[in-house]
């Protein structure tokens, strides 16, 4: 649950307010606690008592503006910015000028972060006595881990998926991947459906998030609806765009465990099968798409033992049933 009201939130509560609702209506909506939605109609009430968006949004934007002088300190205190000036051309660290002036001035406390907004905000001039200069104050790099976990957290992991996927039960659910050439030379993205063993590949320079969702997007929109239900990945930066390959095709995205590469067994099957006509040090960049198209319809035509040796092809195009 969201802890912040924010300005689209509070656009429903002014058109909510108007329509009748209670608190307790309003809070039960927009899944807030009442007290939440107490609180902001009377903080951001108008003069008249009247909850009005428009003017609940400026008065949140000016207090956060006044929250914020905080780290105007320097600016307005003329003794406070010649210490600091005076102790940056001496080459010390903001953590350790604010250390020293915390010392002597308990109710007066400044933090590093203070003097580094001032210096990057308002006194460029003072760049070259950090001792690292960046350009810019860089964020903490646990910012960055704990923005790695949340986007971890949103992905359905591949013990949700229901046990019809498990079963290779139905035609449509589909395991990807990619397979990297020697060196720079270019990637081949494949596409392997669970109970035909069916196959989809395309090349591509990079494996980057924008190149596998252009290729699947286009390829998926080519396959009837109901033989594309689910995707199952593995952990790659390239598959960081599945989102959108859902919204696009329809399809539901789910992830192996990291380092388990044998939850996606078909998958890596079928990437073996490609590398007997590329095996493992080859390069790609003289690949064409017409050459890769070749190379998957000879797979595809693959009499197999599980499919009681019809082809992946008889199986998935041609719908024919395994006795």
């Amino acid at each position: 649950m969201a802890k912040h009201i924010t300005n689209s939130q509070r656009n429903e509560i002014a058109a909510l307010k108007r329509a009748g609702h209670k608190q307790k209506d309003i809070a039960r909506l927009l899944h807030k606690d009442p007290s939440a939605i107490s609180r902001e109609l009377q903080r951001n009430k108008s003069d008249s008592s009247r909850y009005l968006a428009r003017g609940a949004k400026l008065k949140t934007k000016e207090r956060r503006a006044q929250a914020n002088e905080r780290f105007k300190k320097i600016e307005h205190d003329a003794k406070l910015r010649r210490y600091v000036v005076k102790k940056l051309k001496k080459y010390l660290s903001p953590e350790q000028i604010a250390g020293q002036w915390n010392r002597g001035h308990q109710n007066q406390h400044i933090g590093k972060d203070t003097i580094y907004k001032f210096v990057y905000g308002k006194r460029k001039d003072l760049v070259k006595y950090l001792r690292c200069q960046k350009g810019k104050y860089r964020r903490r790099y646990g910012t960055r881990i704990r923005e790695k976990q949340r986007e971890e957290l949103k992905k359905r992991r591949i013990d949700a998926r229901p046990e019809i996927i498990n079963l290779r039960q139905r035609i449509g659910d589909w395991e990807g991947d990619t397979v990297r050439g020697s060196g720079s030379s270019g990637h081949i993205i494949t596409y392997v459906e669970r109970k035909s063993g069916y196959l989809v590949a395309g090349k591509a320079e990079k494996a980057t998030a924008e190149s596998v969702n252009e290729f699947t997007i286009k390829e998926f929109n080519k396959i009837a609806r109901r033989k594309r239900l689910s995707i199952t990945y593995d952990n790659g930066s390239e598959f960081a765009g599945y989102d959108t390959i859902e919204q696009k095709t329809g399809m539901i995205a789910y992830f192996a465990f990291p380092y388990h590469s044998w939850e996606r067994g078909t998958n890596e099957n079928t990437n073996g099968l490609l590398r007997q006509f590329y095996p493992k040090k080859s390069r790609f960049d003289g690949i064409t798409q017409e050459q890769l198209d070749k190379v998957v319809r000879l797979i595809n035509n693959r009499p197999r033992k599980r499919l009681n040796y019809l082809t992946p092809y008889e199986v998935f195009r041609k719908n024919c049933v395994l006795e």
